[in-house]
């Protein structure tokens, strides 16, 4: 009866493998297939009308393209800003001991390296960025909100805050494009064009 235990043997082992094959615990790879074909509109929203596509083409390139009619100085600039913008920014938009400002300062030396934080004066390299964003998204609580005399004006009482420009410098679509940056000189144009040059 030596027969026994070796049949007994091999009978467990097909048994043990017949169960481990029919009720393996391995997850089971199944492709992802889209079951419902994407819809042609969802159904939200409205097409922009040309005057709404017209009212937010107004993006401003460093060289000037884009500016629009208008001029301001300093001076007239301090009433704007006093009025629609010292409220998140501060009386002069330098930080205020013991203040905590609800927007970033604005206004601090003109030093790039070792800066302690970035404003207009010392981490902007273009000036006429100043003019695209105050009147694209300037005062925050009613963007787009001032003229365009008003924003030279905001532009041109900053440049002067941070002492690039003088008090009575005329800004304007000529001479915005002109005003050099103290920290223009830290930037490096990207001049790729695209295709092997671009890593």
């Amino acid at each position: 009866m030596t027969w026994l235990p070796v049949v007994a043997g091999l009978l467990w082992v097909f048994v043990t493998g017949f169960i481990e094959d029919t009720y393996s615990t391995e997850p089971v790879a199944t492709p992802l297939t889209d079951t419902v074909p994407w819809p042609t509109t969802f159904n939200l929203g409205r097409a922009a009308t040309a005057a709404e596509i017209k009212s937010w083409d107004i993006d401003v390139s460093p060289n000037g393209r884009g500016l629009p009619a208008g001029q301001g100085t300093a001076i007239t600039g301090k009433i704007v800003y006093q009025t629609k913008c010292a409220a998140c920014h501060g009386k002069t938009g330098e930080a205020e001991a013991g203040v905590k400002l609800p927007a970033p300062v604005l206004v601090s030396d003109t030093v790039f390296v070792g800066r302690k934080t970035n404003t207009i004066g010392n981490y902007w390299p273009y000036a006429t960025t100043i003019f695209d964003y105050v009147r694209r998204a300037m005062p925050y609580h009613a963007p787009q909100s001032l003229t365009n005399n008003e924003v030279y004006a905001v532009t041109a009482y900053l440049l002067n805050a941070n002492r690039i420009v003088k008090a009575d410098a005329v800004i304007n679509a000529n001479t915005l494009p002109r005003v050099v940056m103290p920290a223009r000189k830290y930037y490096v144009d990207d001049d790729r064009k695209g295709g092997a040059e671009v890593k």
